[in-house]
């Protein structure tokens, strides 16, 4: 017999149920999707192989981690109207091009320090240097006494792995005077078409020793504005 007790109970536990059924039956929350992988990077030019014949090994750069846009490379020649053999580096889109003729240049990719980024203009290449010794200026061993043993006075810092400098260093000079500002060797292929906290222009050793075997003396190397703030700590 259906009591009123026993009915009241019974819509009780009926509504208990019906919540119940919803709870377990609520659309669980959508789950973002992955963003897609970046394209695997094709594998590296030979010339981005070990170097076995310097004074000094040169790694090779390794598979898979140096994007195409840095690989060295023959381009349509974006500064149409210099000579062959202009240098033109472009800090900002931490690119350099060496002129070939009004149609071609040959790219390369580099990274920039803090002195990359605070001089500009065009100077010209006044020497080049094979794996050049690393003479610290005055200015640099008031911030750093560390490096008192490699001054000018001193004869800088030996050649080979470990120097700042690499496998090849372009020196510019401004009216005859020294602009301090260096295209050099011993780039991390981690660094390329990036801003780093030391160094002027930094290319891969492999770069370096190609673009120093093709400059020609007394060229003009042209330094664009740089949009970057000035003035980073600089190391070296």
């Amino acid at each position: 017999m259906l009591t009123r007790r026993s009915f009241v109970a019974t819509g009780a536990m009926a509504g208990l149920s019906a919540c119940a059924s919803v709870t377990r039956t609520a659309a669980p929350a959508p789950v973002p999707a992955a963003p897609p992988a970046p394209p695997p990077i094709p594998p590296l030019p030979a010339f981005y192989g070990a170097i076995t014949d310097e004074p000094f090994p040169v790694p090779a750069i390794p598979e898979g981690v140096l994007p195409q846009e840095y690989w060295r490379q023959e381009v349509d020649n974006p500064y149409k109207g210099h000579a062959y053999g202009t240098i033109v580096v472009d800090p900002d889109e931490a690119l350099l091009y060496f002129i070939e003729s009004d149609e071609t240049a040959t790219r390369y990719g580099v990274s920039v320090g803090a002195a990359g980024f605070d001089w500009e203009g065009t100077a010209r290449l006044q020497f080049c240097r094979k794996w050049p010794r690393w003479k610290v200026p005055a200015s640099m061993i008031e911030r750093q006494p560390e490096l008192a043993p490699y001054s000018v006075a001193n004869g800088g810092m030996d050649p080979g792995p470990g120097n700042p400098m690499g496998a090849r260093a372009l020196y510019l000079f401004q009216n005859g005077v020294d602009t301090l500002y260096r295209i050099h060797g011993d780039a991390s292929y981690r660094e390329l078409g990036k801003a780093v906290s030391s160094g002027c222009i930094r290319m891969l050793n492999q770069d370096v020793i190609h673009l120093h075997s093709r400059g020609v003396h007394g060229s003009d190397v042209i330094v664009l504005p740089a949009i970057k703030p000035k003035g980073l700590s600089a190391l070296y």
